[in-house]
């Protein structure tokens, strides 16, 4: 896309989070997953003549939490409304929804977008956050030439989270969608599985010249289901729309299908707007009125927010930005940092992050396996890095040590530090001892090192190291090296 930097892209998330009640939103059916076609689909669920919908008050709870968690307002009284349009899974002809007057309204969610020196912050303007039924699901792949329709899904309650067009690149549209996947799932509304189909995203695009105020016609991409997919289907139809009024064509609004397979976007059908579903008040159901007190109720017990535990990370114990948004980036995590510090002591804040983003986070992903069942948990890790602050073990042998406690050969450090003689050499006069062994049996590398050659001293540090099978203070080892071959 040799010409993007002619263009401005413009990017808004429209994204379905499925609510963590135990029934739907209008009926007393399961909405657990996994079970045999139609098993879950009630008579309000099928529209059967004469069922009433009776509103879930755990799923008004839910939008509550979301609208305290991101500043937003919180409407006192909003209207249900019916969207009209047929489709084989959607019994009823329309969807139970909200237009005129959600639930939520406003509010914002900032994340920070890139890494190391690059991170800058992104703020995302949210538009509104609704409740709303979902529709069944139609099968395709089991029936030869024909559909099967499964309504299990139908009723399953929904937050529709709508973002105004603040994201300017895929990478700011992955940070904020991986933004909002944890913090629905941190204060415990979703839980976040997108492969069951709990958290999917529609992402809205268009292009202008760079200066244009107007918006350019925009495209829908529709339910993508994983955060590498959105990130490749929104820079493919990026390109694509860049290409297309570059040759001189106009892009017609139409909603938009991603295949994995082949990487591209492919139009679906036109795209709907609002008047096309002729919106009017469900005459079944009575306005939602939410009450301050309620409010206020469901705030108490609120968690602390990522957002918040992230300012406090920073300057409590003075990590980066990056840092404390990676130690963020789920509640488990997060926990999980706090009590391994609780253990190891604040000083070790810096060492701990490192451990968990690095070695701990790379262990789990390698073996596919959720944190909360991590063999080394915080009692373990803080252990390991308290002999590392007292220089008892070195980091190398401090990879070994977690790996034994992996695989549960001890249940801390020091049980293994002992049974394995890993203890770090400090005596000076044993380091004193080895470094001149190692200039004694070295004369060719410290020629090179004073010579010039600073790849040599590095050698003769690993000779040092080597003899001792690791166990030497690599730190007074250098300092000794350099004191002795200065002379």
């Amino acid at each position: 896309m040799n010409s993007g930097s002619k263009w401005e892209v413009v990017i808004g998330l429209e994204t379905h989070a499925q609510l963590q009640t135990k029934s739907k939103i209008f009926s007393g059916s399961s909405i657990e997953f996994g079970a045999a076609p139609n098993a879950q689909a009630s008579a309000v669920d099928i529209a059967l003549p004469g069922v009433l919908p009776v509103l879930n008050r755990e799923a008004v709870v839910c939008a509550i939490k979301f609208g305290l968690a991101v500043g937003a307002n919180i409407a006192p009284r909003s209207v249900f409304a019916r969207k009209n349009y047929f489709y084989p899974d959607l019994p009823k002809g329309y969807q139970i929804s909200q237009f005129e007057i959600p639930v939520v309204s406003g509010g914002s969610l900032s994340t920070p977008v890139g890494a190391g020196d690059t991170v800058s912050q992104l703020t995302v303007h949210l538009t509104r956050a609704h409740l709303e039924e979902d529709a069944g699901k139609s099968l395709h792949e089991d029936f030869h030439g024909k559909t099967g329709i499964d309504l299990n899904r139908a009723g399953t309650p929904l937050l529709e989270i709508v973002t105004e067009p603040d994201m300017r690149s895929s990478a700011e549209a992955v940070a904020y969608a991986k933004a909002l996947h944890a913090l629905v799932q941190w204060i415990g509304i979703c839980d976040g599985n997108m492969q069951e189909g709990s958290f999917r995203c529609d992402a809205n695009v268009s292009v202008r010249p760079l200066g244009q105020a107007e918006l350019g016609t925009r495209r829908e991409i529709k339910n993508l289901n994983s955060f590498r997919f959105m990130q490749q289907a929104i820079d493919y139809e990026v390109a694509w729309q860049i290409n297309e009024i570059e040759e001189g064509r106009m892009i017609t609004q139409a909603t938009v299908l991603f295949d994995p397979a082949s990487g591209e976007t492919r139009a679906m059908r036109s795209k709907e707007d609002a008047h096309d579903y002729r919106y009017f008040p469900d005459p079944d159901l009575l306005p939602l009125d939410i009450s301050p007190e309620w409010i206020g109720e469901i705030g108490k017990s609120m968690p602390e927010l990522p957002q918040q535990m992230q300012t406090r990370f920073s300057g409590q114990y003075g990590l980066s930005l990056y840092d404390a948004a990676a130690l963020t980036s789920s509640r488990d995590i997060a926990i999980y940092f706090a009590e391994t510090l609780s253990h190891a002591g604040a000083g070790q804040a810096k060492l701990c992050a490192n451990w968990i983003m690095g070695e701990l986070a790379a262990r789990l992903s390698r073996e596919g396996i959720e944190l909360s069942t991590a063999p080394v948990q915080p009692a373990a890790l803080a252990s390991i890095l308290k002999r590392i602050a007292d220089q008892t073990i070195s980091n190398k042998i401090a990879k070994d040590v977690f790996d034994a406690l992996w695989r549960g050969d001890g249940k801390d450090a020091d049980e293994v530090i002992d049974a394995r003689g890993l203890r770090q050499i400090s005596d000076s006069g044993a380091i004193d001892a080895l470094v001149d062994e190692v200039i004694g049996a070295n004369s060719k590398l410290v020629e090179e090192f004073r010579g010039g050659k600073e790849k040599a001293f590095n050698a003769l540090v690993g000779q040092a190291m080597k003899v001792t099978k690791g166990k030497a203070n690599p730190v007074q080892v250098t300092e000794l090296l350099r004191k002795k071959l200065a002379n």
